[in-house]
């Protein structure tokens, strides 16, 4: 009985720890297609500011990012150049705080959350919501929710 019981348990366990990690592995074995989206911004949105994704970690090889983001009167851009590492559900994020360069620097702010990352590489468009100051917001952020994780940060540089 004792056999039929330890059966059980590892068979339970083991199912619930390779579901887990094959939601955790999911991203890295089937990342979804590059994005080549074109520039969506309306007829009177101007060029607010741009900056360069970082890697603000480098002893860490698996959160990075690089690449391009120029922000508008009404949409954020990710560049053609724009990459980050794999991983579970990223979002970015418009934050108004300068020189981000740990989580730490993120969980305590109210930042604007623009929506999911649709893709790893490539160009995207993040529509601002109506009503957001952009001069109170110095960076944009590629952030995972998962683990609440800072994945690349990028400074903006407003246009004067």
């Amino acid at each position: 009985m004792r056999w039929l019981l330890a059966f059980l348990f590892g068979a339970v366990f083991g199912a619930a720890g390779g579901v887990a990690l094959g939601f955790f592995l999911f991203p890295f074995v089937f990342p979804p297609p590059q994005a080549t989206e074109t520039l969506q911004a309306s007829n009177d949105s101007r060029l607010v500011a741009k900056g360069t994704f970082i890697h603000a970690n480098p002893s860490d090889p698996i959160h990075y990012g690089s690449g391009g983001v120029s922000v508008y009167s009404d949409t954020v851009f990710l560049n053609e150049d724009f990459e980050v590492g794999p991983g579970p559900k990223y979002h970015v994020y418009l934050v108004p705080k300068a020189s981000i360069r740990s989580s730490a620097d993120v969980e305590d702010t109210m930042f604007v959350d623009l929506g999911q990352l649709r893709a790893f590489q490539g160009s995207q468009n993040y529509t601002i919501p109506a009503g957001v100051d952009l001069s109170l917001y110095q960076s944009v952020v590629i952030w995972c929710e998962h683990f609440s994780v800072l994945i690349s940060p990028a400074d903006l540089d407003f246009e004067t």
